[in-house]
């Protein structure tokens, strides 16, 4: 897409940060799970940045993520530049990454307007999720000071997410509302009853912010965060950057966007907090039973990728990377079996959200 009117301010921040240990062995320190191509033969962050295809110019994407991962993920994406790189010497939570997007831009462009994406989803279809995107660039853009959250049409009562609960519509828009609150990840009662109320969607963790206005926020709700942010701002794109953004960005505070950000703006006047509700089909690819979910089903609820053969088995995962090695299974029931050149996971599939338990306990040169 070339740059005009439209898109001049539009950018976009593909937050790829976290390793995705519960996907081990195929995700890695040094290979994380964004970047395996296991979608597919795609990878989740090629996923993540083809979905804005046709929102924001490609010179106008960022990604931010482990400088450790620099060069796999700037492979792994051609085109991409120096210029599209964001590089968090730690991980420091969600806020501190998206603060630190939000300083490159407005230092780049005072009008800077991104949304952020993560790096860990399958979306589909990709037309409603580009037509939500669209809505919220055009609510900010109409008021910058508008934080805008985007709510999956949940499916069923899921604990293991947040919700954000519908207010009134905002006038001069189809489908966006306002934030009534946030509601950390909730019992099943109380998931069952958002569900059938009609009233929540899930909290996707993907926005839309003016970058000035995330800034003010920041400084209004945490300011210890922002003084840093504002140091690393003014050395960026100077000789200084990586001295200053190295000494000072470990130094943040730990702490979600949503506890950090979204949360008191609800509350307070001085911003508005809207959400688009997003009917689209979304997976957290975060553990092997939600990884399976986006492959083929035979008639005995086996899933399998690669060369495997799961005879008089049940519900049973079968991931193998290795083309020149078979993985066969025998009367295996609600199990996950993960093969690759160097580790062979086997877990029932009731325990994979342990595996990243598994992983702690193994030594350093194993994981």
């Amino acid at each position: 897409m070339e740059r005009n009117a439209k898109t001049q301010h539009r950018y976009a921040m593909i937050m790829a940060g976290g390793i995705g240990t519960r996907l081990w062995p195929m995700s890695r320190a040094s290979v994380p799970k964004q970047l395996v191509p296991f979608i597919g033969g795609r990878s989740l962050l090629q996923l993540a940045a083809s979905r804005l295809e046709g929102l924001v110019p490609h010179a106008q994407r960022l990604v931010c993520a482990s400088e450790a991962w620099r060069f796999g993920i700037m492979h792994s994406l051609p085109g991409f530049t120096e210029a599209n790189w964001v590089g968090e010497p730690v991980g420091r939570d969600t806020v501190n990454a998206v603060a630190l997007t939000a300083a490159v831009l407005a230092k780049r462009d005072p009008n800077a307007i991104f949304s952020v994406v993560t790096a860990d989803h399958v979306i589909e279809p990709v037309s409603i999720f580009q037509k939500c995107m669209e809505q919220g660039f055009r609510l900010v853009e109409s008021d910058p000071r508008r934080l805008v959250t985007f709510a999956i049409t949940p499916t069923f009562a899921a604990t293991q997410f947040g919700y954000v609960e519908y207010g009134d519509p905002i006038g001069g828009f189809d489908g966006p509302v306002q934030c009534r609150r946030f509601v950390e990840k909730p019992d099943a009662t109380r998931a069952a009853e958002y569900v059938a109320s009609g009233r929540f969607g899930w909290n996707s963790g993907m926005f839309v912010f003016h970058a000035s206005t995330l800034l003010e926020a920041l400084k209004r709700f945490r300011p210890t965060n922002a003084t840093g942010i504002r140091a690393i701002q003014d050395a960026w794109d100077t000789p200084t950057q990586w001295e200053v953004l190295s000494q000072t960005y470990p130094a943040l505070p730990k702490i979600s966007v949503d506890y950090a950000i979204m949360e008191p703006a609800s509350q307070d006047p001085t911003f508005q907090v809207v959400t688009v509700p997003m009917p689209v089909e979304w997976k957290d690819v975060g553990s092997w039973p939600t990884f399976a979910s986006v492959l083929a089903e035979d008639g005995s609820g086996n899933r399998t990728m690669g060369s495997a053969f799961p005879h008089e088995c049940h519900n049973t995962v079968i991931v193998n990377d290795q083309a020149d090695h078979l993985v066969a299974a025998l009367g295996c029931d609600g199990l996950v079996i993960v093969h690759t050149k160097d580790a062979t996971l086997v877990v029932p599939a009731a325990l994979a959200e342990r595996v990243k338990d598994l992983v702690g306990a193994l030594t350093p040169d194993r994981r």
